[in-house]
């Protein structure tokens, strides 16, 4: 395997691993792979020369802390942790407008996704960390606002943040199946091409040790580029 595949680990033991997930690679083979060849799951599996059970899945387009474990029993256990309220799941993501309160909740039933048309509750938490105006003209305006989340995900349906930041007409910047075009062309001017929504930290405790693991995730090059345009250091 060239350096250029091999995937930046956050932890590593000999039950899990949690992976830096670059944007723009998928996890698995899947019905939405669309001819798609690359996947993260084989290239660990070849990169740490061991079995790859996938705990939880990141979208192709988000980067980030990506859970797995190295056998079915563990994999189970981490399925349970992943499911309680006893794991901090943190994203970064970057929306058009500016929320009218720092805090806020959606609280807004999804379904499954393809195939899967009952819809569950769903639940995010956000947190607007800041906001920028730019001079880029908008349905009128002479200007663009757009605002930094912090988003935690209380419950684990199908694009979550993405349809929820939809629903609250705040759309993901460089979504192209939920978000808004002109704003995504707004960013991709401003040399910024792909989705940004970032699996910033993840906290969870180990199934085996029983210690509270707490990894945070650096953002790329292009994520910092829209970090900077808010000024923001965490």
């Amino acid at each position: 395997m060239s350096d250029e595949a091999l995937l930046p680990l956050l932890h590593l033991d000999d039950t899990l691993a949690v992976v830096d997930k670059p944007a723009g690679l998928m996890v698995h083979d899947s019905s939405l792979a669309r001819g798609e060849t690359d996947f993260l799951a084989d290239r660990l599996r070849e990169q740490l020369g061991r079995p790859i059970f996938l705990v939880h899945r990141l979208d192709r387009a988000t980067s980030g802390c990506l859970l797995v474990a190295f056998d079915r029993d563990t994999a189970a256990k981490l399925g349970q942790v992943m499911m309680s309220r006893d794991v901090e799941k943190e994203y970064w993501a970057v929306c058009r407008g500016w929320p009218a309160e720092e805090r806020f909740t959606i609280d807004h039933p999804l379904d499954g996704g393809p195939g899967k048309p009952q819809k569950k509750p769903a639940l995010t938490q956000f947190v607007r960390l800041a906001t920028c105006e730019l001079a880029l003209p908008s349905q009128g305006f002479e200007t663009s606002r757009y605002a930094l989340l912090s988003a935690q995900p209380l419950t684990g349906r199908f694009r979550q943040i993405r349809r929820h930041l939809k629903h609250a007409f705040h759309h993901l910047i460089g979504d192209s199946s939920h978000g808004d075009g002109r704003h995504n062309r707004n960013f991709r001017m401003l040399g910024i091409h792909r989705m940004l929504l970032h699996a910033r930290r993840l906290a969870f405790m180990h199934p085996v040790t029983g210690a509270r693991l707490v990894l945070t995730a650096p953002v790329d090059a292009e994520f910092a580029k829209a970090l900077a345009l808010f000024d923001y250091a965490p």
